[in-house]
């Protein structure tokens, strides 16, 4: 955290003679002076800042380095973004900044955004496919040849007529692999996410897999985004990029709100499931969140918190809220989205 606010707030010090630095002493030009490093390393200290401070604090710094130290240039020069390497860091820090972007960098932003969602979302989708293409059939073969579906143990059973004593070689003449059983009737899938700045990465995820799961028959998906304020995005739930753009990263948070429209959503309960992206801190009623959700347990709809959907799964979030919760039947997690895509099939089969 030192470290972080150094990068920024010794630029003051040295600029006036205080400490050591690049040799000038005079603070106000110092102080229209620009931060110096490379935009990477400036777009590597804005994630840092939003990870290691609270909300208020960090929209702070970022402010601070707006008005204060000449960090102009990521957000009103086009040239200067289109230099940058997209990337998942990148986009958490466009989406932080988006409101403070000028018409001609927001249209770069745009192309970037939809650059890294491309391309997360192809990563995404290999891993989650297996999962997502039923349930492996463990009595019925299928032609097609998908190694997860390989059959090692029916495979060598029924080779090993083929196999050769002298070099200990199994000679493979038929290869197997299970079928995947369908779902016929879908499952409405109600994803719930909170838009705070702390659960960027989890936005960014929540969205992309969205646009997966819609665009498969065996779900239905509702998409909902959340501060102390809910918007409904499930007419651009199959459109990762649209629900980005939309989102407003920070606010405050207003869990019981957004699960109680979530609640009104709710047509099948026994064939829904509610998956609450959130850190469990509530700024809005402890009370009013439980008794919803142990609403929604007793009319038998499957409930799923997750206090990280993102590559890596390390969540920081309140674990008492979460633990009431957990004791009405929500289950609460941190998951990859491989991870979501095998519990959904658990639960949906």
């Amino acid at each position: 955290m030192d470290a972080a606010l150094e990068y920024l707030y010794g630029r003051e010090y040295s600029g006036r003679g205080v400490r050591p630095g690049d040799g000038e002493t005079g603070g106000s030009a110092d102080r229209s002076g620009g931060l110096g490093d490379s935009l990477p390393t400036l777009v590597d200290w804005l994630g840092e800042v939003r990870e290691l401070f609270p909300r208020e604090t960090a929209e702070r710094v970022e402010q601070h380095a707006l008005d204060r130290y000449g960090l102009t240039e990521l957000v009103t020069d086009p040239r200067a973004l289109e230099r940058l390497e997209p990337n998942e860091q990148l986009l958490k820090t466009l989406l932080a900044l988006k409101g403070m972007l000028n018409p001609d960098v927001l249209v770069i932003a745009r192309r970037i955004i939809q650059q890294v969602v491309d391309e997360l979302r192809r990563r995404l989708e290999a891993e989650v496919r297996p999962a997502l293409s039923g349930r492996r059939s463990l009595h019925r073969h299928s032609p097609m040849k998908l190694a997860a579906n390989f059959d090692a143990v029916g495979t060598i059973r029924r080779n090993l007529k083929n196999c050769d004593p002298e070099t200990g070689k199994l000679i493979l003449e038929r290869v197997l692999f299970f079928e995947r059983n369908t779902r016929r009737l879908p499952w409405d899938i109600i994803v719930c996410v909170d838009q705070s700045a702390s659960m960027a990465g989890s936005v960014i995820h929540s969205a992309v897999m969205a646009g997966i799961l819609s665009g498969l028959p065996a779900f239905r998906i509702r998409l909902v985004v959340f501060d102390t304020d809910i918007v409904d995005l499930t007419e651009y739930a199959d459109d990762p990029v649209e629900v980005l753009m939309s989102v407003q990263l920070g606010g405050g948070t207003d869990i019981a709100k957004a699960v109680q429209y979530c609640a009104q959503l709710v047509e099948n309960p026994a064939r829904t499931v509610l998956v609450l992206v959130t850190d469990f801190f509530e700024g809005g009623s402890p009370s009013d969140l439980v008794r919803t959700v142990e609403e929604l347990a007793g009319a038998r709809v499957t409930m799923l918190g997750l206090a990280a959907l993102d590559g890596d799964a390390h969540p920081s979030y309140d674990r008492a809220l979460a633990q009431r919760l957990a004791q009405h039947d929500m289950k609460i997690a941190a998951l990859t989205p491989a991870e979501l895509a095998n519990w959904l099939v658990e639960v949906t089969s």
